[in-house]
């Protein structure tokens, strides 16, 4: 999630930015499978795989941490990893561990999908809850914001984009979880996830900004 915000932020100095992203693609790309390559020899691959989750959850700790700073990505991302951390931590098969912990996408896309039945859905909470925790008027504005025409229609049609995203996100990773190796799973599965969470984030960004509620997910204003 640090990526985007960089890269969204002209300001930022280049060798800064390169270093900080250079260090979050290490520990949510590299790291997990260079810790089960190290450990699965001695330890055995399920122990191996457990290890491996480590490295994003330590990262975003650090990341929040330092930023004190809440958004909705943040939110969805660090979540996620929580949940998969968890779900890791109940052992069982490595197949089975694996599968379990990309199932944990898919429980949010459901969840995004079964708000659309509230009268608000998931992803306006996120973002307000978010709006509230890095501004003084973030949640009024966001209540004045649920007021105006086709913001309701938008904030919906956000919702259903991710759970089904999400979704489709679960289903190919459990597929590849399932016939791949362990290790080309931990090598190239983040490029998968990732990559589909990034194209629901850009989506999000142009589609909020197109329909007037780029405040769902404003990087203009990320740190």
């Amino acid at each position: 999630m640090l990526c985007f915000r960089l890269l969204a932020n002209d300001r930022a100095d280049p060798l800064r930015t390169a270093l900080r992203i250079a260090t979050e693609l290490g520990s949510n790309f590299l790291a997990p499978y260079l810790v089960y390559e190290a450990l699965e020899g001695q330890y055995g691959d399920t122990d191996a795989l457990i290890a491996s989750a480590l490295p994003p959850l330590l990262w975003s700790c650090y990341e929040l941490a330092k930023t004190r700073r809440l958004d909705a990505v943040s939110v969805m991302v660090v979540t996620s990893i929580l949940l998969t951390v968890a779900a890791t931590a109940f052992g069982g098969p490595p197949k089975l561990i694996q599968v379990r912990g990309a199932l944990v996408s898919g429980t949010m896309g459901m969840l995004f999908l079964a708000s659309l039945a509230m009268e608000k859905p998931l992803i306006f909470h996120l973002a307000r809850a978010a709006s509230a925790r890095n501004t003084a008027q973030g949640a009024a504005q966001f209540e004045a914001m649920w007021q105006r025409p086709g913001v309701r229609r938008t904030f919906r049609m956000m919702s259903a984009v991710w759970g089904a995203g999400l979704i489709i996100q679960t289903a190919a990773l459990c597929g590849l979880a399932w016939i791949w190796p362990i290790s080309r799973y931990l090598l190239l599965g983040p490029f998968i996830g990732y990559g589909i969470f990034g194209l629901l984030l850009l989506w999000s960004v142009w589609y909020g900004a197109k329909h007037k509620a780029l405040a769902v997910i404003n990087i203009r204003r990320w740190p």
